[in-house]
């Protein structure tokens, strides 16, 4: 279970808490800034976030995203990452891993996520092909549901952010940041 309790990130002017399960799909509705705190990448200003009980702090960060595979919606010039971390030696050989992977494997891997966009298809299909129990995704579009819904019933935890109504009335969960009283 990924918690997230009264968590405040900065720059936002609420908090957001939410629990979400293996076998489910989560859907935040606003910022993908939410997933980013979920990684320990944004700065976290109250509240905590935890997966399994284990808190979510500066010296568990790194442990607890190798539990985590994150699909963003596309690779932008400046990356999706707003702090820099140098690898582990474990990071090093998952990367490895990915480089063994046949193009014919990630080719077949996208090609099942359902995504007319090559460069999401292909994201999605990298994340998921980590085998990571937790799997945080921006943006999916509608096609991509069967998909996700195949990934959750597998045993993860699937969370996305989404503005798409097909996307959040198809999520077992869903925490609507925009309906939040500012």
């Amino acid at each position: 279970m990924l918690e997230l309790n009264d968590v405040l990130i900065e720059g936002e002017s609420h908090t957001l808490s939410l629990m979400a399960y293996e076998r489910q799909i989560t859907c935040v509705v606003g910022s993908a800034r939410w997933l980013y705190a979920m990684m320990g990448f944004e700065p976290v200003t109250a509240g905590f976030i935890s997966i399994d009980g284990e808190p979510l702090t500066p010296k568990t960060a790194q442990a607890l995203r190798r539990q985590m595979a994150f699909a963003p919606r596309r690779l932008d010039d400046v990356g999706e990452l707003v702090r820099y971390e140098a690898p582990t030696a474990d990071d090093v050989f998952a990367l490895r891993a990915n480089r063994q992977l046949s193009d014919e494997t990630l080719e077949e891997e996208a090609k099942q996520t359902g995504s007319a966009n090559a460069q999401q298809a292909r994201l999605l299909a990298i994340a998921v092909l980590r085998q990571r129990p937790i799997l945080l995704v921006e943006e999916p579009d509608a096609a991509m549901l069967p998909y996700l819904r195949k990934q959750a019933m597998s045993g993860r935890i699937v969370i996305v952010s989404s503005t798409d109504d097909a996307v959040i009335n198809a999520a077992d969960n869903v925490v609507d940041c925009n309906s939040f009283n500012l």
